[in-house]
């Protein structure tokens, strides 16, 4: 970690020499050999280390570097798609000049090829955007602007990253992030908000759907509340991980068609205690995302499940959850009931204020849903977004 935060520290430093001094100038030139020496050392430690820049935060493989928090850098390398950066003991000294100059060529706006800067060159180093995978635009061309055209690859990756984690692989939260990040750059169009909720196709894709369509209500929500951007985003993750328990739960189970019974009803309501197991095993930074998975079935009374042993509370994200995960699942077809209309489970949701749901936000969110029904928009992973 130490020799990865030296490397950037020493990266930022070469990048303002480049861009003050001409090339074969001492300064330059010690400069761009002092941040080669650094990588030289990270490499021996690490053979193939690996960025990932994300506005105000910088990880490092999987784990952020706490110390490079804010770095200015970061927001400034992701801003011209440079998000990931790999790197491996072929790097040579002319491989990290040519990565420093296309990205002062990019920040300032000269318009390089990036095509030819990312492909086409020999070079030990690979950038690009965060793809829906996670993956590097400049390894596989997968970029996260293909939100602009359907939800096909968010679902996709909501899918396989629940069988990651039904497998006992770690919680990819780098591709979670990305997700919540298109579903957001959906969600803001050029002209007006647009809400996109994805219709249930089959009902065993019911948890892939329904985690899609909370983050994006909880965003909406949380955004018409006047929270920050940050916390909007920290409530999408939290919408979109709240039923993650449900891929411990049998699929006969999950999707059985009559009514659950006695058995099955305990292995179902264990789901929110499993959910926040996982995420806080995986990532203990989640820990609002955790209390969310936990506490999204508990009532305002104090009824649902799990109960409490002391009364206390639930954390406001978990409120706004519980409101938007009632929502769309009353929304949605079911082996036991049709779809309820909107305006039904809204009227559903005042009823139960005060009793079930902080009355506060039901309200709220019945506001935002009247005020914004015209964009919302229900589709199927396949078909395009409308224009906004």
């Amino acid at each position: 970690m130490q020799r990865a935060a030296e490397f950037l520290k020493s990266f930022a430093q070469a990048m303002s020499a480049l861009s003050l001094y001409p090339e074969g100038h001492s300064v330059r030139e010690r400069a761009l050999d002092a941040t080669y020496e650094k990588l030289t050392d990270l490499l021996s430690e690490d053979p193939a280390p690996q960025f990932t820049f994300l506005a105000d935060e910088v990880i490092y493989g999987k784990s952020p570097l706490r110390e490079m928090r804010n770095w200015e850098w970061s927001s400034r390398l992701s801003g011209i798609g440079m998000q990931r950066l790999e790197m491996d003991r072929t790097t040579t000294r002319d491989d990290l000049e040519l990565l420093l100059s296309d990205a002062l060529g990019l920040l300032s706006g000269a318009g390089i090829n990036t095509a030819e800067a990312r492909y086409m060159r020999p070079s030990g180093i690979r950038w690009g955007e965060i793809g829906i995978r996670g993956e590097a635009e400049g390894l596989t061309a997968v970029e996260t602007a293909t939100i602009a055209l359907t939800l096909s690859e968010e679902a996709d990756t909501i899918r396989w990253m629940h069988e990651e984690v039904a497998t006992g692989r770690d919680l990819p939260m780098l591709e979670v992030e990305a997700v919540v990040r298109a579903l957001s750059v959906a969600m803001h169009g050029d002209r007006q908000m647009l809400l996109p909720l994805l219709k249930l196709r089959e009902f065993d894709e019911y948890t892939t759907t329904h985690s899609l369509n909370v983050s994006v209500l909880t965003m909406a929500l949380a955004e018409w509340l006047g929270f920050s951007a940050g916390d909007v985003r920290a409530f999408g993750v939290a919408g979109l991980l709240h039923d993650l328990g449900k891929v411990k739960i049998p699929l006969e189970i999950l999707n059985k068609a009559g009514k659950l019974d006695e058995h099955e009803r305990v292995v179902m309501n264990a789901h929110p205690v499993e959910g926040a197991r996982l995420i806080i095993a995986e990532e203990p930074e989640l820990d609002m995302a955790a209390v969310v998975a936990y506490e999204h079935h508990v009532m305002l009374n104090g009824g649902g499940y799990p109960s409490f042993k002391y009364e206390r509370d639930c954390h406001d994200a978990s409120k706004l959850v519980h409101v938007c995960d009632v929502y769309d699942a009353l929304r949605t077809n079911r082996p036991y009931r049709d779809a309820w209309a909107s305006d039904k489970v809204l009227a559903y949701l005042e009823e139960r204020s005060g009793v079930e749901f902080d009355g506060g936000i039901a309200h709220a969110f019945s506001t935002m849903m009247r005020n914004w029904g015209p964009q919302v928009v229900r589709l199927t992973e396949d078909e395009p977004l409308p224009a906004s």
